[in-house]
Order: structure tokens, then C-alpha cells, then sequence
């Protein structure tokens, strides 16, 4: 069930380089994902809204606003702040990734990213926020027993 599901799953590339956006969307397609594709943040934050996405690729560098501030816009919108957010970076640095992570980034990859490792890692967060869903509704569930 969660294969079928990964199969379907709707990825979206954000990257200011087209050349790399364009190689990410391909390895997605040729592991059975829907590709969507932003070359900057500002796009990203409109699609995300106007097209539902189950994990987002968030390149860190970016002109105009990085993926810092994208992944703070995204987290702070109710529309969009439970997307996995995968940050793809070339920039590996410990503070890099702590501050990502305290902004809600759920993993991260270094440039360049190889297709069985983006698959693998994307799958493992569509397998997380499955499971952190089935678990939201066991808990409203139980809520509204005990209310009874």
C-alpha cells in the first residue's frame, strides 16, 4: 500500500538552476513519482499552495530568498507546514543543518544527488508522514470516544 502510494507521490524540485531542477524532475519520473517543478522560491510557495505536494526538494542557495526562508513560509502556513521538506544542498555544513532543522527541514542531501538515494530518502518521508497521519487519526479517534 505505502509503494503504491510512493509511486503516485507528488514531488516538487525547488532549484534556481533549471539544468538541475530538469535532472531531479528525470530521476523522479524514472522512479514512478510525479515531478513538479520551481525555479525559485517565491514560485515554489505559489505551487505548494495551488498544488498539493507530499515532499518537497529544497535547494538551499537560491537568489532572492533561500530555501531558509522558503522552508519558514512554508512552516508557517497551515496550507503547507506538515510537507516533508528535504533540503538538496552543496553547502554541508553542521550549521547549515541545524538551522534547518530547527526550521521544520525533515532531511537533508548533498549535491550532487544520486537517484537511488533521493528515491530512498523520499520514500522513508512519504512512509513517516503516512504513519504520523494514521496516528493523528487513531488519537482523534480515541478523542472522540472518550468524549462519548
Amino acid at each position: 500500500m505505502v509503494e503504491q502510494a510512493a509511486r503516485l507521490a507528488r514531488i516538487m524540485v525547488v532549484d534556481d538552476d533549471a539544468d538541475t531542477v530538469t535532472i531531479l524532475a528525470r530521476h523522479l519520473q524514472r522512479e514512478g513519482f510525479v515531478a513538479i517543478e520551481a525555479v525559485s522560491g517565491a514560485e515554489c510557495l505559489r505551487l505548494a499552495r495551488e498544488n498539493p505536494v507530499d515532499v518537497i526538494l529544497l535547494d538551499l542557495m537560491m537568489p532572492e530568498m533561500d530555501g531558509f526562508q522558503v522552508c519558514r513560509k512554508l512552516k508557517e502556513d497551515p496550507a503547507t507546514a506538515e510537507i516533508p521538506i528535504i533540503m538538496v544542498t552543496a553547502r554541508d555544513d553542521l550549521d547549515a543543518r541545524a538551522e534547518g532543522m530547527r526550521l521544520g527541514v525533515s532531511d537533508f542531501l548533498a549535491k550532487p544527488v544520486f537517484r537511488r538515494q533521493l528515491a530512498s530518502r523520499i520514500r522513508a518521508q512519504l512512509e513517516m508522514a503516512a504513519t504520523a497521519r494514521a496516528n493523528d487519526a487513531t488519537l482523534h479517534q480515541l478523542q472522540g470516544n472518550s468524549k462519548k
